[in-house]
């Protein structure tokens, strides 16, 4: 499975972003995804997931409200909206797949490489 993720970029306090990761390779199916990031001397930390099975979504506190995760299967595709967003949101996003459950634990099967996103107060 590969993952590329695309759609970071430059956007002030308060703005808006959509994340795209692309996933090709042998099968989407029955991975759950997500999307982690990494700020500049912090470690990288879960921000969002949807389950494959159940569609059912996850997200980290200080994203709640303010982004939404989404899957379109038929076009292997994951986006992560990002509304209202902070200075604090700056960091490399990074595009995750699972199939064994360990996904929110930051230990999935496989990583996409990063795409940064810059807010600017």
């Amino acid at each position: 499975v590969q993952l590329q993720a695309f759609g970071g970029g430059l956007v002030q306090a308060g703005g808006s972003l959509r994340l795209t990761c692309a996933v090709s390779g042998r099968t989407f199916r029955g991975y759950d995804m997500g999307w982690f990031r990494q700020a500049p001397g912090k470690e990288r930390e879960f921000v969002a997931a949807i389950g494959w099975s159940t569609g059912r979504v996850y997200y980290t506190d200080s994203m709640k409200g303010r982004s939404t995760i989404s899957r379109d299967n038929a076009k292997r595709m994951v986006y992560l909206q990002m509304n209202s967003l902070k200075s604090e949101d700056t960091a490399v996003y990074y595009c995750a797949a699972d199939s064994t459950g360990r996904l929110r634990t930051g230990a999935p099967n496989y990583w996409g490489q990063g795409t940064q996103v810059t807010v600017s107060s």
